[in-house]
């Protein structure tokens, strides 16, 4: 997008890097008003929202790494280091859970009921 003396406003790097950061940006706030949703068709809108703007955001950086206008990537990460971080994910998972179950067993029924359906987990382990 040229300025009136005929020169780009932002060099087309910088332009696509600000982009790709307010899509990343947009993602956490559109994850975050799910999260906090209890109406089930707002939460459903959030949720949609939040998937579109992740395929957006890597459709972008795939545009971005093949101009090569992307920094290097970091060297792979090591297995047992996912896998320690993993395993602490669903002890934390399942700490969460007793506590919950904890607080939870002696109110009447329907007290402490979910707003929302299970959904399944998107961690998957490959051991």
């Amino acid at each position: 997008m040229p300025s009136a003396t005929g020169s780009p406003f932002l060099p087309e790097e910088d332009l696509l890097n600000t982009i790709l950061n307010e899509l990343k940006r947009s993602v956490k706030e559109y994850t975050t008003a799910t999260t906090e949703s209890s109406c089930q068709a707002v939460r459903s809108m959030f949720s949609n929202l939040t998937a579109e703007t992740l395929q957006m955001q890597g459709d972008l950086y795939k545009l971005i790494e093949q101009q090569k206008q992307y920094p290097a990537p970091v060297p792979h990460a090591i297995r047992s280091d996912i896998d320690k971080q993993l395993q602490e994910a669903q002890n934390t998972i399942q700490q969460t859970g007793q506590l919950i179950s904890q607080k939870t067993s002696g109110l009447p029924m329907g007290v402490h009921k979910s707003n929302v359906s299970a959904h399944p987990s998107n961690v998957t382990s490959s051991h």
